[in-house]
């Protein structure tokens, strides 16, 4: 009894040590998807070197690189620093290395299944769209903005990026919009948020050939107004000024503003383009009749593409361009008659009155008036000569019957 019982205990130890293996066999160990990408991005202009990499397991030795539709494939040795992934280099990018790629690896004499696709593009292949805003790639926060890309190849695909932007490119279908036989694609951007700030540019690629796409657009810069509060808009030497003054225009800022942007004559409709610099000083130099208009400022963090409100409009006005009219008293205001007329204009000199009410002696002073055109109406005319105004506060003596 007792020497069954070793022998059963022995036999069972011994199985437990030897029969594992047999048991095992039918479970062979699954191998993990290996991973794809490429550097420095999986687009790529025409002649520009590009790597593709394959990350699989510490145990591979050998990686293999397959370009879709078996078209071509490319075997690489498991570097022995780093068995885990490899590298294939291609120094001059053509247009036949466009298309989708997949990796895997052989680890102890059985491959890996297949990574998932990478789609390779190549740009710069075809002649570049174009990229436009309308009516300005300056938008208000919370306003929206169509950017529109226009072809001169037809049934492509019209590609929108933004630089460094981690979304998807978007894209359309190009349409024939009919004027000048050009196809294009219409992008609405909005309700604008300061994420929608930066570069943009468009790209075609003919609907056969999906991964060979044309050269970048010119740069879209689109910025966004009305992120932070209005600044103040101030000039020095004053805002009416006489040519050859020097005129510097400033943009009051609080602390934390990096950049500052002025614009002319905008009136009511967005700039077509803020340029900032890193000073709210603005220096214009000497005063000609050039300078006269409207000016408004802006303030921006450090991010270019991020601006404030507005500042109120300043108006410079340039005297001493026409003719001088004259100022007079009458009861009841001043008069000013004479004023500055187009010469073609044959109807009677124009008059203006400007009434002073409630009269105290705070209106005492020296007054002069310009005149201005109305097709120019920051150009104004020499000054009149000066009229003294003197206004007594005490009462009149009362009248005795």
């Amino acid at each position: 009894m007792r020497g069954s019982a070793t022998t059963l205990t022995f036999t069972t130890l011994l199985c437990l040590g030897l029969c594992w293996g047999p048991w095992n066999q039918g479970q062979p160990e699954v191998l993990p998807k290996p991973s794809i990408w490429a550097d420095p991005g999986t687009m790529v202009a025409q002649g520009s070197p590009v790597t593709i990499w394959c990350q699989g397991s510490l145990l591979a030795d050998v990686y293999r690189l397959y370009k879709e539709s078996g078209s071509g494939s490319w075997e690489a040795q498991a570097p022995q620093g780093s068995r885990n992934k490899a590298r294939f280099h291609f120094e001059y990018t053509s247009s036949s290395d466009a298309g989708q790629y997949q990796c895997a690896y052989r680890s102890r004499n059985r491959w890996s299944e297949r990574s998932d696709p990478l789609p390779l593009v190549v740009t710069g292949v075809y002649r570049a769209p174009s990229l436009s805003a309308q009516p300005s790639p300056v938008v208000a926060a919370g306003g929206s903005v169509p950017l529109m890309c226009s072809s001169q190849y037809a049934a492509g695909t019209l590609y929108l990026l933004k630089e460094g932007g981690a979304d998807l490119p978007r894209y359309q279908v190009s349409r024939n919009y009919g004027n000048q036989g050009q196809e294009e694609a219409v992008f609405p951007v909005g309700p604008v948020t300061s994420s929608h700030g930066g570069t943009y540019r468009c790209y075609d690629a003919p609907s056969n050939v999906p991964y060979l796409w044309s050269h970048p657009s010119d740069p879209l810069h689109l910025q966004v107004t009305g992120l932070s509060r209005a600044p103040s808009l101030s000039a020095q030497p004053g805002s009416l000024v006489l040519p050859g003054d020097n005129l510097t225009l400033r943009c009051g800022s609080e602390a934390g503003f990096g950049s500052f942007a002025l614009t002319k004559d905008e009136q009511l409709s967005p700039p077509h383009r803020l340029e900032g610099q890193q000073s709210p000083d603005f220096p214009l130099g000497r005063v000609t009749r050039a300078h006269g208009g409207r000016y408004r400022c802006y303030r921006g963090h450090n991010v270019s593409h991020a601006w404030s409100a507005p500042s109120a409009p300043l108006d410079i006005l340039v005297a001493g361009m026409h003719r001088k009219p004259s100022l007079s008293t009458r009861p009841g205001g001043l008069s000013a008659p004479g004023r500055e007329r187009d010469p073609a204009d044959t109807a009677p000199p124009v008059q203006a009155n400007f009434t002073l009410r409630a009269v105290t002696s705070a209106h005492s002073g020296t007054y002069r008036c310009y005149s201005s055109q109305s097709t120019a109406p920051h150009l104004l005319s020499l000054p009149s000569d000066p009229l003294e105004l003197l206004v007594s506060d005490e009462e009149p003596p009362a009248h005795t019957h």
